[in-house]
């Protein structure tokens, strides 16, 4: 580690060469790697995608250990700081375009390409077909082969009679799945924005035990999250015969759901070592930025999932 120096004054903390970029990488490669082998029938490709995933958080974990050394023990100042900042919202800012243009390959799928198969001068060549989201309706073929399982849709929550609404608040979570599960997690999500925005208020205030205890019901929110998601795509898949395969209704589907159940099980990662730090005296009233970046992060999270709600449930 080294300073280059203004003067006879400490002035920009320059860490020394690091290999923890591009170990990272190669665990990111083999989750890829490992999944596209996986989704694609291969069985060892699950071996490989979990190989990459410990690796991968291993690297991050020895790596995130020495630049929480290099905080702790002062070696970052007010540049470090903000380039910190900035680097984070950059990273946040790349998150928007990679969801962006997830959401409007769902938007181009609904309403171009699916019209467009529609029309006449597609009747001749698949003159079974019906323009329709979701792109399978009673009676209709999902290919010229009629390659695609048949599966059954997702009511969307927007057009759902008023019954599927009854029955799910009566019946609870196993009630009417598809309608509750999806408004379920939005209020998890929504009263966890709520949770860790009162912790911060209070690391702000100096009160820790407070923002201890609102940092652990943050992290809960987070993992009953990701249990609800897991269950309603056991449900989709086991009684709905929705799959990935299943059109482009199946695989806009869960990308656009299981990337941002990745991105909140990432989070959740971060919130729960945030919270390890503070419970051993980390961070300070003034001093508290590895706090507000994990912070940004999971609000970031709360507003995708809207979107997702808004987009791929209710319309």
């Amino acid at each position: 580690m080294s300073a280059t120096t203004h003067g006879a004054k400490p002035y920009y903390f320059v860490p020394q060469p690091s290999r923890h970029p591009a170990f990272a990488s190669f665990g990111l490669l083999l989750v890829i790697f490992g999944a596209a082998q996986w989704i694609n029938g291969v069985q060892w490709g699950m071996y490989v995608l979990a190989a990459g995933m410990v690796w991968w958080l291993f690297v991050l974990s020895q790596w995130f250990g020495e630049a929480i050394g290099e905080s702790e023990s002062g070696q970052y100042g007010h540049k470090i700081d903000l380039s910190f900042r900035w680097s984070m919202s950059w990273f946040i800012f790349s998150e928007v375009m990679f969801f962006g243009a997830f959401f409007a390959a769902l938007w181009w799928a609904r309403s171009h390409s699916v019209p467009a198969l529609g029309n006449l001068d597609n009747a001749l060549l698949w003159p079974d077909f019906k323009s329709a989201w979701p792109s399978m309706v009673p009676g209709a073929t999902t290919s010229p082969a009629d390659t695609i399982e048949p599966f059954t849709a997702m009511v969307p929550l927007g057009s759902a009679p008023a019954e599927v609404w009854k029955a799910s608040f009566i019946r609870g979570v196993f009630g009417s799945v598809m309608a509750s599960l999806p408004t379920l997690n939005t209020a998890l999500l929504l009263t966890s924005g709520v949770t860790i925005t009162v912790a911060h208020h209070a690391l702000i205030a100096g009160n820790r035990s407070r923002t201890i205890a609102f940092m652990w019901m943050t992290v809960v929110l987070g993992l009953i999250f990701l249990f609800v998601q897991g269950y309603e795509y056991h449900h989709a898949y086991d009684a709905l015969n929705l799959k990935l395969s299943s059109g482009m209704y199946g695989s806009t589907f869960y990308l656009l759901t299981g990337f941002h159940g990745f991105h909140v099980f990432v989070g959740m990662l971060m919130l729960f070592f945030i919270t390890l730090r503070l419970m051993k005296g980390h961070f300070t009233p003034e001093r508290h930025f590895g706090f507000e970046g994990a912070a940004w992060y999971w609000h970031f999270v709360d507003v995708v999932w809207l979107g997702l709600y808004i987009l791929v449930y209710w319309l």
